[in-house]
Protein backbone atom coordinates (compact mmCIF):
# COMPACT_ATOMS: atom_id res chain seq x y z
CA UNK A 1 0.00 0.00 0.00
CA UNK A 2 2.59 2.52 1.13
CA UNK A 3 6.27 2.93 -0.86
CA UNK A 4 9.11 0.81 0.03
CA UNK A 5 11.08 3.36 1.47
CA UNK A 6 8.44 4.67 3.53
CA UNK A 7 7.79 0.93 5.05
CA UNK A 8 11.25 0.79 5.32
CA UNK A 9 11.75 4.09 7.70
CA UNK A 10 9.06 2.73 9.71
CA UNK A 11 10.53 -0.27 10.45
CA UNK A 12 13.53 1.08 11.35
CA UNK A 13 12.16 3.82 13.55
CA UNK A 14 9.00 2.33 14.99
CA UNK A 15 8.19 5.00 17.59
CA UNK A 16 9.00 8.20 15.19
CA UNK A 17 5.18 8.56 14.17
CA UNK A 18 6.10 12.43 13.26
CA UNK A 19 8.77 12.43 10.38
CA UNK A 20 6.86 10.82 7.55
CA UNK A 21 3.79 13.12 8.54
CA UNK A 22 5.95 16.28 8.15
CA UNK A 23 7.42 14.92 4.85
CA UNK A 24 4.64 14.26 3.60
CA UNK A 25 3.12 17.68 4.86
CA UNK A 26 5.89 20.04 3.54
CA UNK A 27 5.87 18.31 -0.33
CA UNK A 28 1.81 18.45 0.06
CA UNK A 29 2.34 21.75 1.14
CA UNK A 30 4.67 23.00 -1.59
CA UNK A 31 2.43 21.22 -4.43
CA UNK A 32 -0.29 23.41 -2.88
CA UNK A 33 1.76 26.85 -2.79
CA UNK A 34 2.93 26.09 -6.43
CA UNK A 35 -0.82 25.71 -7.76
CA UNK A 36 -1.94 29.09 -6.15
CA UNK A 37 0.97 30.54 -8.05
CA UNK A 38 0.39 28.86 -11.13
CA UNK A 39 -3.68 29.90 -10.42
CA UNK A 40 -3.06 33.28 -8.92
CA UNK A 41 0.14 34.70 -10.35
CA UNK A 42 3.12 34.78 -8.66
CA UNK A 43 3.40 37.79 -6.45
CA UNK A 44 6.65 38.50 -6.24
CA UNK A 45 6.98 38.45 -10.50
CA UNK A 46 8.76 41.66 -11.53
CA UNK A 47 8.89 43.54 -15.05
CA UNK A 48 11.74 45.50 -16.53
CA UNK A 49 11.74 48.46 -18.31
CA UNK A 50 15.03 48.36 -20.62
CA UNK A 51 16.10 51.93 -20.86
CA UNK A 52 19.69 50.98 -22.49
CA UNK A 53 21.62 48.32 -25.09
CA UNK A 54 21.09 44.69 -24.18
CA UNK A 55 23.78 43.59 -22.16
CA UNK A 56 24.43 46.39 -20.16
CA UNK A 57 22.22 46.04 -16.87
CA UNK A 58 20.27 49.28 -18.04
CA UNK A 59 16.96 48.47 -17.09
CA UNK A 60 14.41 49.74 -14.11
CA UNK A 61 12.68 46.37 -12.43
CA UNK A 62 9.42 46.55 -10.88
CA UNK A 63 7.45 43.93 -8.86
CA UNK A 64 4.38 43.58 -10.89
CA UNK A 65 2.42 44.24 -6.94
CA UNK A 66 3.21 47.77 -7.24
CA UNK A 67 3.39 48.26 -11.37
CA UNK A 68 -0.41 47.69 -11.40
CA UNK A 69 -0.86 49.63 -8.11
CA UNK A 70 -3.26 52.51 -8.50
CA UNK A 71 -1.86 55.77 -7.34
CA UNK A 72 -4.13 56.18 -4.45
CA UNK A 73 -4.27 59.72 -5.17
CA UNK A 74 -6.60 59.14 -8.94
CA UNK A 75 -9.44 57.97 -6.77
CA UNK A 76 -9.42 62.29 -5.40
CA UNK A 77 -8.86 63.84 -8.98
CA UNK A 78 -11.97 65.69 -9.78
CA UNK A 79 -13.03 67.05 -13.22
CA UNK A 80 -15.58 68.44 -15.00
CA UNK A 81 -15.97 68.05 -18.86
CA UNK A 82 -15.69 71.79 -20.97
CA UNK A 83 -18.70 73.78 -21.90
CA UNK A 84 -18.40 74.80 -25.42
CA UNK A 85 -19.23 78.84 -25.05
CA UNK A 86 -22.33 79.56 -27.18
CA UNK A 87 -22.53 83.62 -29.27
CA UNK A 88 -23.88 85.43 -26.42
CA UNK A 89 -22.89 83.81 -23.37
CA UNK A 90 -21.93 86.50 -20.47
CA UNK A 91 -18.82 86.54 -19.75
CA UNK A 92 -17.43 86.32 -15.62
CA UNK A 93 -16.23 89.50 -16.06
CA UNK A 94 -19.38 90.72 -16.73
CA UNK A 95 -21.89 89.17 -14.55
CA UNK A 96 -19.67 87.88 -11.28
CA UNK A 97 -18.77 90.77 -8.88
CA UNK A 98 -15.09 90.49 -8.07
CA UNK A 99 -14.17 87.87 -10.80
CA UNK A 100 -11.02 87.07 -11.14
CA UNK A 101 -8.93 89.16 -13.76
CA UNK A 102 -7.05 86.02 -15.35
CA UNK A 103 -10.28 84.04 -15.74
CA UNK A 104 -12.99 87.22 -16.45
CA UNK A 105 -13.05 87.12 -20.50
CA UNK A 106 -14.14 82.92 -19.48
CA UNK A 107 -18.17 82.23 -19.75
CA UNK A 108 -19.81 82.23 -16.53
CA UNK A 109 -20.37 78.46 -16.69
CA UNK A 110 -16.77 77.92 -17.29
CA UNK A 111 -15.43 80.38 -15.04
CA UNK A 112 -17.58 78.57 -11.87
CA UNK A 113 -16.80 75.80 -13.32
CA UNK A 114 -12.89 76.07 -13.14
CA UNK A 115 -13.41 77.59 -9.81
CA UNK A 116 -15.26 74.94 -8.49
CA UNK A 117 -12.37 72.59 -9.49
CA UNK A 118 -9.41 74.75 -8.24
CA UNK A 119 -10.82 74.87 -4.99
CA UNK A 120 -11.75 70.99 -4.93
CA UNK A 121 -8.09 70.64 -5.71
CA UNK A 122 -6.34 72.25 -3.23
CA UNK A 123 -8.95 72.29 -0.47
CA UNK A 124 -9.50 75.54 -0.18
CA UNK A 125 -13.08 76.21 -0.10
CA UNK A 126 -12.95 79.98 -0.40
CA UNK A 127 -10.28 80.29 -2.83
CA UNK A 128 -10.52 83.39 -5.15
CA UNK A 129 -12.96 85.22 -2.79
CA UNK A 130 -11.23 88.28 -2.74
CA UNK A 131 -8.22 90.35 -2.50
CA UNK A 132 -7.88 90.58 1.45
CA UNK A 133 -7.24 86.82 1.48
CA UNK A 134 -3.67 86.08 0.40
CA UNK A 135 -4.25 83.04 -1.27
CA UNK A 136 -5.69 85.06 -4.15
CA UNK A 137 -2.57 86.37 -4.77
CA UNK A 138 -0.64 83.48 -4.84
CA UNK A 139 -3.68 81.20 -6.64
CA UNK A 140 -3.36 84.21 -9.16
CA UNK A 141 0.81 83.42 -9.41
CA UNK A 142 0.12 79.62 -9.28
CA UNK A 143 -2.54 79.96 -12.44
CA UNK A 144 0.11 81.56 -14.07
CA UNK A 145 2.47 78.67 -13.02
CA UNK A 146 0.24 76.18 -14.31
CA UNK A 147 -0.35 77.96 -18.09
CA UNK A 148 3.16 78.72 -18.59
CA UNK A 149 4.39 74.54 -17.70
CA UNK A 150 1.95 73.69 -19.71
CA UNK A 151 2.12 76.22 -22.51
CA UNK A 152 6.68 76.35 -22.49
CA UNK A 153 7.49 73.23 -20.91
CA UNK A 154 5.92 70.39 -23.46
CA UNK A 155 9.30 68.53 -23.62
CA UNK A 156 8.81 67.69 -20.13
CA UNK A 157 5.44 67.43 -18.97
CA UNK A 158 4.22 65.76 -22.24
CA UNK A 159 7.54 63.92 -23.30
CA UNK A 160 5.58 60.51 -23.88
CA UNK A 161 1.78 61.62 -23.94
CA UNK A 162 -0.12 64.83 -23.64
CA UNK A 163 -0.63 64.64 -19.74
CA UNK A 164 -0.19 68.02 -18.43
CA UNK A 165 -0.75 69.90 -15.16
CA UNK A 166 -3.28 71.29 -13.16
CA UNK A 167 -3.26 72.47 -9.64
CA UNK A 168 -4.17 68.90 -8.36
CA UNK A 169 -0.83 67.12 -9.95
CA UNK A 170 0.88 69.16 -6.76
CA UNK A 171 -2.06 69.81 -4.30
CA UNK A 172 -3.78 66.25 -4.55
CA UNK A 173 -6.79 68.08 -2.18
CA UNK A 174 -4.21 69.66 0.27
CA UNK A 175 -4.23 73.33 0.81
CA UNK A 176 -0.04 72.68 1.15
CA UNK A 177 1.28 70.52 -1.63
CA UNK A 178 3.20 67.42 0.08
CA UNK A 179 7.03 67.32 -0.70
CA UNK A 180 7.52 71.17 -0.85
CA UNK A 181 10.97 71.93 0.87
CA UNK A 182 12.35 75.08 2.60
CA UNK A 183 16.41 75.72 2.99
CA UNK A 184 17.91 73.96 6.04
CA UNK A 185 21.74 74.31 5.58
CA UNK A 186 24.18 74.94 7.67
CA UNK A 187 22.64 71.54 9.52
CA UNK A 188 25.91 71.57 11.42
CA UNK A 189 26.40 75.40 13.12
CA UNK A 190 29.26 73.83 14.93
CA UNK A 191 31.34 73.27 11.47
CA UNK A 192 32.22 75.57 8.86
CA UNK A 193 32.59 74.99 4.55
CA UNK A 194 31.90 71.37 3.63
CA UNK A 195 31.44 69.49 7.04
CA UNK A 196 28.58 72.43 7.86
CA UNK A 197 25.90 70.57 5.16
CA UNK A 198 26.04 66.80 5.53
CA UNK A 199 27.01 63.80 7.66
CA UNK A 200 23.43 64.69 9.14
CA UNK A 201 20.54 62.72 8.04
CA UNK A 202 17.57 64.81 6.83
CA UNK A 203 14.38 64.33 4.80
CA UNK A 204 16.16 66.16 1.83
CA UNK A 205 19.37 64.27 1.73
CA UNK A 206 16.93 61.09 1.69
CA UNK A 207 18.33 60.19 5.11
CA UNK A 208 21.95 59.61 4.19
CA UNK A 209 24.45 61.56 5.20
CA UNK A 210 24.80 63.41 1.97
CA UNK A 211 24.63 66.97 1.77
CA UNK A 212 21.51 68.55 2.52
CA UNK A 213 21.74 71.56 0.25
CA UNK A 214 21.54 70.10 -2.85
CA UNK A 215 17.86 70.93 -3.70
CA UNK A 216 19.12 74.93 -2.40
CA UNK A 217 22.20 74.79 -4.64
CA UNK A 218 20.79 72.73 -7.94
CA UNK A 219 16.87 73.58 -7.55
CA UNK A 220 16.97 77.47 -7.28
CA UNK A 221 20.29 78.36 -9.94
CA UNK A 222 21.13 76.52 -12.72
CA UNK A 223 24.57 75.82 -11.12
CA UNK A 224 26.72 73.09 -13.54
CA UNK A 225 26.07 69.32 -12.13
CA UNK A 226 28.82 67.68 -12.35
CA UNK A 227 30.96 65.09 -10.46
CA UNK A 228 35.23 64.84 -10.23
CA UNK A 229 37.25 64.93 -12.57
CA UNK A 230 38.38 60.80 -14.10
CA UNK A 231 41.47 62.60 -13.46
CA UNK A 232 43.32 62.09 -10.09
CA UNK A 233 44.89 65.58 -10.36
CA UNK A 234 43.13 68.61 -11.39
CA UNK A 235 43.78 72.77 -11.33
CA UNK A 236 41.68 74.93 -9.36
CA UNK A 237 40.73 75.49 -6.10
CA UNK A 238 37.50 72.98 -4.59
CA UNK A 239 34.92 76.18 -3.78
CA UNK A 240 35.09 77.41 -7.34
CA UNK A 241 32.11 76.56 -9.04
CA UNK A 242 33.12 75.87 -12.79
CA UNK A 243 35.89 72.91 -11.06
CA UNK A 244 34.43 69.81 -10.58
CA UNK A 245 35.26 68.79 -6.76
CA UNK A 246 34.57 65.63 -4.03
CA UNK A 247 32.28 68.49 -2.88
CA UNK A 248 29.97 68.82 -5.56
CA UNK A 249 30.33 65.73 -6.35
CA UNK A 250 28.68 64.54 -3.00
CA UNK A 251 26.03 67.43 -3.59
CA UNK A 252 25.56 65.64 -7.10
CA UNK A 253 25.12 62.33 -5.76
CA UNK A 254 22.96 63.93 -3.48
CA UNK A 255 20.97 65.54 -6.12
CA UNK A 256 20.48 61.87 -8.13
CA UNK A 257 19.61 60.40 -5.07
CA UNK A 258 16.88 62.65 -4.89
CA UNK A 259 15.87 62.81 -8.22
CA UNK A 260 15.48 58.62 -7.58
CA UNK A 261 13.59 58.60 -4.89
CA UNK A 262 10.88 61.08 -6.43
CA UNK A 263 10.56 58.89 -9.56
CA UNK A 264 10.68 55.59 -7.92
CA UNK A 265 13.58 54.17 -10.23
CA UNK A 266 17.58 53.57 -9.77
CA UNK A 267 20.50 55.52 -11.90
CA UNK A 268 20.13 53.59 -15.05
CA UNK A 269 16.66 55.20 -15.50
CA UNK A 270 18.64 57.80 -17.53
CA UNK A 271 22.41 56.65 -17.17
CA UNK A 272 24.19 54.18 -18.51
CA UNK A 273 26.03 52.57 -16.02
CA UNK A 274 29.23 52.19 -17.66
CA UNK A 275 29.46 55.62 -18.21
CA UNK A 276 28.29 57.99 -16.10
CA UNK A 277 30.21 60.34 -16.93
CA UNK A 278 29.42 60.24 -20.66
CA UNK A 279 26.37 62.50 -21.87
CA UNK A 280 26.95 60.59 -25.36
CA UNK A 281 25.47 57.44 -23.80
CA UNK A 282 22.71 58.20 -21.69
CA UNK A 283 18.86 57.75 -22.25
CA UNK A 284 16.27 59.61 -23.74
CA UNK A 285 14.88 59.67 -19.88
CA UNK A 286 18.34 62.14 -18.83
CA UNK A 287 16.77 64.71 -21.71
CA UNK A 288 13.61 64.76 -20.11
CA UNK A 289 15.35 65.27 -16.67
CA UNK A 290 17.28 68.11 -18.28
CA UNK A 291 14.37 69.55 -18.94
CA UNK A 292 12.80 68.93 -15.75
CA UNK A 293 15.37 70.97 -13.48
CA UNK A 294 15.82 73.65 -15.41
CA UNK A 295 11.83 73.69 -15.57
CA UNK A 296 11.94 73.97 -11.65
CA UNK A 297 14.61 76.63 -11.12
CA UNK A 298 12.18 78.69 -13.32
CA UNK A 299 9.38 77.92 -11.34
CA UNK A 300 11.08 78.43 -7.90
CA UNK A 301 13.11 82.02 -9.12
CA UNK A 302 10.36 83.49 -11.24
CA UNK A 303 6.90 81.91 -9.27
CA UNK A 304 7.36 80.53 -6.00
CA UNK A 305 10.55 82.75 -4.46
CA UNK A 306 8.86 85.91 -5.43
CA UNK A 307 5.91 85.11 -3.40
CA UNK A 308 7.73 84.86 0.49
CA UNK A 309 6.01 88.54 1.47
CA UNK A 310 2.66 87.35 0.62
CA UNK A 311 2.63 84.41 3.13
CA UNK A 312 1.62 84.47 6.83
CA UNK A 313 4.56 83.50 8.82
CA UNK A 314 3.16 79.81 9.69
CA UNK A 315 3.52 79.38 5.89
CA UNK A 316 7.45 79.74 5.80
CA UNK A 317 10.18 77.61 6.18
CA UNK A 318 10.89 76.79 9.76
CA UNK A 319 14.38 77.58 9.88
CA UNK A 320 14.88 80.82 7.38
CA UNK A 321 11.13 82.10 6.96
CA UNK A 322 11.77 80.99 3.18
CA UNK A 323 9.25 80.70 0.59
CA UNK A 324 7.80 76.84 0.11
CA UNK A 325 9.64 75.68 -2.78
CA UNK A 326 8.99 72.79 -5.60
CA UNK A 327 10.98 70.04 -6.60
CA UNK A 328 10.68 66.80 -8.67
CA UNK A 329 8.68 64.90 -5.74
CA UNK A 330 6.54 67.94 -5.25
CA UNK A 331 4.85 66.52 -8.95
CA UNK A 332 6.04 62.80 -9.15
CA UNK A 333 5.06 61.49 -5.43
CA UNK A 334 7.95 58.70 -6.09
CA UNK A 335 6.12 57.98 -9.53
CA UNK A 336 7.77 57.83 -12.89
CA UNK A 337 4.55 60.17 -14.25
CA UNK A 338 2.67 62.25 -12.10
CA UNK A 339 -0.67 60.29 -11.34
CA UNK A 340 0.86 57.52 -13.26
CA UNK A 341 0.43 59.49 -16.44
CA UNK A 342 -3.17 60.46 -16.26
CA UNK A 343 -4.33 63.04 -18.66
CA UNK A 344 -4.84 65.68 -15.81
CA UNK A 345 -5.41 69.03 -18.98
CA UNK A 346 -7.79 67.46 -20.97
CA UNK A 347 -10.35 68.57 -19.88
CA UNK A 348 -8.85 72.23 -18.62
CA UNK A 349 -8.14 74.10 -21.58
CA UNK A 350 -8.49 77.47 -19.25
CA UNK A 351 -4.88 76.08 -17.47
CA UNK A 352 -3.68 74.93 -20.87
CA UNK A 353 -2.18 78.02 -22.29
CA UNK A 354 -1.70 81.69 -21.36
CA UNK A 355 -3.98 82.43 -24.67
CA UNK A 356 -8.11 82.31 -25.11
CA UNK A 357 -8.72 78.74 -24.27
CA UNK A 358 -9.42 76.45 -26.98
CA UNK A 359 -13.03 74.31 -26.22
CA UNK A 360 -13.76 70.99 -28.29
Amino acid sequence: MFPKWFDKWNADNPTNIFGPAILIGAIGGAVFAAALIVTWGNPAQTASLQTGPRGTGMSVPEFNAMRFEPDPDLDKLVTFDPIIPAPGDPLAKDAIENAEPLLGDLTVANYERLVTAMRTWTGITDLLSGEENYQTVVARRMIQMTQNINENWDGHVNANEEVGVTCFTCHRGQPVPSEIWFNISPVNEAAGGWASVQNQATSISQSTSLPSNALEVYLTDYEAVNVHDLESRVEGVPNDIDVASIHKTEQTYALMNYFSNSLGVNCVFCHNSRAFYDPGQVTPQWATALLGRQMVIELNQEYLIPLEAEYPPERLGPIYADAPKAACKTCHKGYQQPLQGTNVIADWPELATSEAPVYQ
